[in-house]
């Protein structure tokens, strides 16, 4: 719990009444304040019925707010104690503690090897998954497999009679979609292939399975080595061979929202729900019967929300937003509650957009190797030599933080130059920043120090930034929005070179030297914690 959230207990089970504490703008008027009118109480009276805890030195009235100042030694002595006694743990309220999360991530199309855009929503999703396993969650992380739809159905057509290794299967892809735009009779295989799966073909099952097979397991490679694992992969085929989608029909068909339309299509009748689509009748089934993806994603969504629990989570590009609110309002009609979903943009590059369909791409992959590369000269330049495991740790990190650092509802153009900037907003200038603390104390004898005495101005803004830590944990836990972190550990490490620029440690004489040792020993745990929740590791050196 931070100290604030501590502090409005405090108020509110004196005053018996809901309260906000407000953080004003110039330090002058406090660390903490509230509008008393607000609670319908002049703030004289306000200030005089209060009983405040110890760390609170004082309080001061401003116009009609009553505001707050932090003991900066109080402050400093509960702060750093928690932290180095908390360690790893130090951030997390615990809310999670007997509850279960599901989170479902990533789920591309298993048709080629993942572009860079694609990697927002796993980079995203993992960053999740560990914040909400930091509070305490028992977390579930599922990859929905796109295994029998159209896009796979055309990857089986344009491998026939081959055995595609993962690397072959994009340019197939490409090739064939190409072929497809100009081609009514190949567009009609590939619905008669879809046919033939949907009627249980031995030989069409098979032959789905195999490209699946290769192509989700080079796309789980290339996750795993940036840290992303997955505990399950759900396959869509299993919601068309049993019998969850003819329940929903039968359902659906109840409410007295469904028909037939003049195609013999299955359709939801969607008026009502205020959704921006020019015609408000979906399809869930073809003329010939044969469930379409949102039907089966409806039985897998109801599945999902029975394993969940507590907390039912998707992470979806911002081009599913429509498509979202439609399986919303299906999911409404069957008294099913939606996941909580969350939105991304799109990953630019300074040419635009890319497009696995044209085969206007930068592959996951290709880029991870070439950040990589370009750590690794970097490192040279410093150490003289090459360091593979540390070119990874910087590189990857980079790559993370530069998708992370950006809040989800806004476009990215990656820039690989300034990700890997050791200056500014980047991983690489936190990493430093953990480095330099690390070095500092491998220089010292750290002595058990009682005392955490404040001289300077500089240590309080640090101590003040390192008490914030569990309050942004609590904030983003309850959005889902990394990029709260992210901006944190930029500030947090901005402030802890002005520390180590501004405060000597190591030439301090007793017992300040001890103090300041505890108070780089707590900034780096914080440092590390931040990071961590974002998947970046930290390197002991630089």
């Amino acid at each position: 719990m931070s100290l604030k959230q501590n502090l409005q207990n405090h108020l509110e089970k004196q005053l018996k009444t809901k309260i906000t504490l407000e953080i004003p703008q110039n330090q002058a008027f406090g660390d903490y304040s509230i509008h008393s009118y607000k609670l319908k109480i002049p703030p004289d009276k306000l200030q005089n019925q209060l009983n405040l805890p110890d760390y609170i030195e004082k309080t001061e009235i401003k116009g009609p707010y009553l505001n707050f100042f932090i003991n900066k030694q109080k402050l400093a002595e509960i702060t750093i104690k928690k932290i180095l006694k908390e360690k790893d743990k130090y951030g997390s309220n615990n809310e999670g503690k007997n509850k279960k999360a599901l989170i479902e991530h990533t789920s591309i199309n298993p048709n080629a090897s993942p572009h860079l855009g694609r990697a927002r929503n796993a980079i995203l999703g993992d960053s999740i998954v560990r914040i909400l396993k930091f509070q305490g969650y028992k977390t579930e992380t599922h990859y929905y497999v796109n295994n029998i739809g159209k896009q796979i159905a055309m990857l089986v057509l344009a491998s026939e009679n081959k055995k595609p290794s993962f690397k072959q299967l994009l340019s197939l892809y490409i090739e064939f979609n190409k072929k497809l735009e100009n081609n009514k009779e190949m567009e009609k295989k590939v619905f008669e292939l879809l046919n033939k799966l949907e009627n249980k073909d031995k030989k069409t099952i098979k032959t789905f399975k195999n490209i699946v097979s290769v192509c989700i397991k080079g796309q789980s490679e290339i996750l795993s080595n940036l840290g992303i694992k997955y505990d399950f992969f759900d396959y869509e085929s299993k919601f068309l061979f049993n019998k969850d989608t003819e329940n929903i029909l039968k359902e659906l068909n109840k409410t007295g929202k469904i028909f037939k339309d003049k195609e013999g299509r299955t359709t939801a009748d969607l008026r009502g729900f205020s959704l921006s689509m020019e015609n408000p009748y979906l399809p869930l089934t073809r003329s010939d019967s044969s469930s379409m993806y949102l039907l089966r994603d409806l039985a897998y969504t109801i599945w999902k929300e029975k394993k969940a629990k507590h907390r039912n989570i998707i992470i979806l590009g911002e081009d599913q937003k429509l498509y979202f609110q439609q399986l919303k309002a299906l999911l409404s009609l069957l008294n099913h509650k939606a996941p909580e979903a969350i939105h991304y943009s799109f990953v630019l590059l300074p040419s635009g957009k890319m497009s696995t369909r044209r085969g206007e791409v930068v592959l996951l992959e290709d880029f991870m190797e070439e950040i990589r590369r370009k750590a690794s000269e970097e490192i040279i330049k410093r150490h003289k030599k090459s360091i593979e495991k540390l070119s990874k740790i910087i590189g990857y990190g980079a790559l993370k933080f530069a998708i992370l650092k950006v809040s989800p509802d806004k476009n990215i153009t990656f820039e690989m130059e300034k990700a890997l900037s050791f200056e500014g907003e980047t991983a690489p200038y936190i990493q430093y920043a953990y480095t330099r603390a690390n070095s500092i104390l491998k220089k010292l004898k750290m002595q058990k120090n009682s005392k955490f005495n404040i001289n300077t101005e500089h240590e309080h803004k640090l101590v003040k930034k390192l008490s914030e830590f569990p309050e942004i944990i609590e904030y983003t836990t309850a959005n889902l929005h990394p990029h709260i972190i992210a901006n944190y550990s930029v500030e947090l490490a901005k402030i802890f070179n002005e520390f180590y620029h501004n405060c000597p440690v190591i030439q301090e004489k007793e017992p300040l030297k001890s103090a300041r040792a505890s108070l780089v020993k707590a900034s780096r745990q914080v440092l590390k914690n931040s990071l961590s929740l974002l998947g970046i590791a930290c390197p002991e050196k630089m």
